[in-house]
């Protein structure tokens, strides 16, 4: 267990300081009293007038937080008549709690009470990575409480993922003859691939070859990348994991064995609404599985970025705005 969680933090402080800033560091960063003793421990924060149409975002991980798209993307959402509200799960980030479980049910059951704490119908949710696994989870318990999914960079079946990891890996150290991570990629392809600790190794190959940046970003990336150090939140956990949630939702939910291709193709099949924004520079994902699901959600229905990685908030901001736009309004 402690390899696996000194793994995981590796992993995030080497891939998850990619995160950067707008001009952002006026924007608070102080957690919303919440009167609701379900998620009084929960850090929350809001954009935007709450008459508005409202967006939860779900952020990725397990064990990060809402940091990246709150000092990125949040306030120049809302500005577009958004309530756009982020927060970090329970026991995750700034959302401390040492009795929290981990679990999807959990994670659940707290974005409904964030739902009725602010008196909210149908919200819509945008699911960053495995954020966007919640989203799917929490449609499929509350369908009448969902009116849009917008899945950002989010897995839909881990496994192929990490296949996908390990052949784009093995090609690099091949070209460059690096014989000992091709050691390292033969080992790891012998492991068992349902345990967490051959995803956590696969995720460090991925962020070890680049596969979470793209490789020639925009200007309007370079200048929210350049202005990470001028926030001191942000730059404290965009490089700081919550250490246990990653190994206790494998425990208790196997989300590296998920497939959630059916259970998107039956959400859409009752009416609920899904989208799609990837990068076509984000390694988690080859093209054939961004296409496979481009079929499942339509074809207009999902977007394929160029000079865009993980975080398309970031990687291509205009057009991700531009985007849910045209879908939310």
């Amino acid at each position: 267990m402690k390899n696996i969680i000194h793994i995981l933090k590796q992993l995030l402080i080497v891939g998850i300081i990619t995160f950067s800033i707008f001009d952002m560091t006026a924007i608070k960063a102080e957690a919303i009293k919440l009167d609701n003793p379900k998620i009084s421990t929960l850090y929350v924060n809001t954009f935007g007038n709450k008459e508005n149409t409202p967006i939860i975002f779900l952020h990725g991980g397990p064990g990060y937080n809402c940091a990246a798209f709150e000092f990125t993307a949040a306030q120049k959402l809302s500005e577009q008549n958004y309530f756009v509200i982020v927060y970090d799960r329970r026991g995750e980030g700034r959302s401390e709690d040492a009795n929290a479980k981990h679990s999807f049910a959990e994670a659940v059951n707290d974005v409904k009470s964030i739902q009725e704490h602010f008196g909210l119908g149908k919200v819509n949710l945008i699911g960053h990575s495995f954020g966007g696994m919640l989203a799917v989870k929490f449609a499929e318990k509350y369908p009448e409480l969902t009116q849009i999914i917008i899945l950002v960079g989010a897995p839909i079946y881990l496994q192929e993922s990490f296949k996908h990891i390990i052949q784009k890996s093995k090609l690099i150290y091949e070209e460059k003859s690096d014989n000992n991570n091709l050691r390292y990629v033969a080992m790891l392809e012998k492991m068992d691939t349902t345990t967490m600790q051959y995803a956590s190794y696969c995720f460090m190959h991925a962020m070890q070859n680049g596969f979470y940046s793209p490789k020639v970003p925009t200007e309007d990336a370079k200048e929210i990348y350049k202005l990470f150090s001028l926030n001191p939140t942000l730059k404290l956990y965009s490089s700081n994991m919550t250490q246990y949630p990653p190994a206790t939702f494998a425990k208790n939910d196997n989300y590296t064995n998920i497939n959630l291709k059916d259970n998107i193709s039956n959400l859409i099949k009752n009416d609920t609404k899904i989208y799609g924004i990837y990068g076509k520079e984000d390694g988690l994902y080859s093209a054939i599985q961004v296409e496979e699901l481009q079929s499942i959600l339509g074809e207009k229905n999902l977007v394929y970025y160029e000079n865009c990685s993980h975080n398309s908030f970031v990687d291509q901001q205009k057009m991700f705005i531009d985007d849910i736009n045209n879908w939310l309004k």
